[in-house]
């Protein structure tokens, strides 16, 4: 008889045969071997799915075939629906585990009871595992406790394959939101850290694959979503939180613009900064920001906008959601 998982892992897919395989293979890998995949399929081709099919001689995989929606958040949800475990894992169906990341992520959570979700560190690799040149200078910092300000900001570097989360807060506060297909990872990051503390495993037990279909977005769909969050996430803020919540509009919107612009696109990027104006009057850094690209506008340049806050960079990595192709 197979004992009662200790945790289900949430995998989401489309297609993905190349890398398929393996990332399934660091599942089988796992020191801990209570666990069960749920796999959600998004409407794959006959050879994906022939393939997913053969999975299920272990009977702690389970697939589960949806129509195609193309909404990563919305395949979640359904696997997460289905789950039987207290802790729910997520793994896109291109990344990998190392052997002893589950061991060491429930370990950590049951030696910190106050802490409902957990995240590790992680390394990003191309096509063919090779760790990326960028990754040489990477900054990480392991935030943990209380994060709230950390994912609102966005320095709080969180992957969805690093993530452990107890089943029930994630039910609790609805699963992805379904109305946004980018980002939507980083919508439950904010509002599980509303909700919990974190705790974090300073080691790198992910590897997060970047390719050519990592990513698909129409410019500054990824800041309407974040602006979309950041706004439903005040509802249940304090007073506070509000606060930070409003200052990050203002910051979105001038990086939204800045997308915008970069994408030729000068003129709808000013019309972003006009709807942002209720919002961002206020603060000085936003008036420095739009200044900057009503001129930029106007001289008809095409070049990318600088972000308006420090780490740019790392702050339009984790504002974007790959898709679970």
């Amino acid at each position: 008889m197979i004992p009662p998982p200790v945790i289900s892992i949430v995998m989401p897919t489309f297609d993905r045969l190349e890398f398929l395989p393996a990332t399934v293979q660091s599942v089988f890998m796992q020191s801990l071997s209570q666990w069960e995949l749920i796999i959600a399929d998004d409407g794959s081709s006959p050879n994906t799915l022939s393939y997913l099919e053969t999975l299920s001689a272990d009977k702690r995989v389970r697939l589960l075939r949806l129509d195609h929606s193309g909404n990563p958040g919305a395949a979640r949800n359904v696997a997460i629906a289905a789950a039987r475990a207290p802790w729910l894992a997520f793994l896109d169906s291109d990344d990998l585990w190392l052997p002893n990341k589950l061991d060491r992520q429930v370990a950590q959570l049951r030696a910190n009871p106050r802490c409902a979700w957990s995240y590790t560190a992680f390394l990003t690799v191309d096509a063919e595992g090779t760790p990326l040149a960028s990754e040489r200078d990477r900054a990480w910092t392991p935030f943990d406790d209380e994060i709230f300000t950390q994912t609102v900001r966005a320095t709080a570097s969180i992957r969805p394959s690093s993530v452990v989360v107890r089943t029930a807060l994630v039910r609790a506060i609805g699963g992805f939101d379904e109305a946004i297909n980018c980002s939507e990872d980083y919508d439950l990051w904010m509002r599980l850290a509303l909700r919990s503390p974190v705790c974090v495993v300073d080691e790198p037990l992910v590897r997060v694959r970047r390719h050519a279909g990592s990513d698909s977005r129409a410019a500054g769909s990824a800041h309407r979503a974040r602006d979309y969050s950041l706004r439903k996430l005040a509802q249940n803020a304090s007073a506070e939180q509000r606060k930070l919540l409003a200052e990050e509009r203002s910051r979105n919107a001038l990086a939204m613009a800045a997308a915008v612009a970069a994408r030729g696109g000068r003129w709808r990027s000013i019309a972003v900064l006009g709807r942002s104006l209720p919002l961002g009057w206020k603060y000085p850094r936003w008036w420095y920001g739009a200044a900057r690209a009503i001129a930029r506008a106007l001289v008809g340049g095409r070049r990318r906008l600088p972000q308006p806050q420090g780490n740019a960079a790392q702050r339009q990595r984790v504002s974007v959601s790959r898709r679970p192709r």
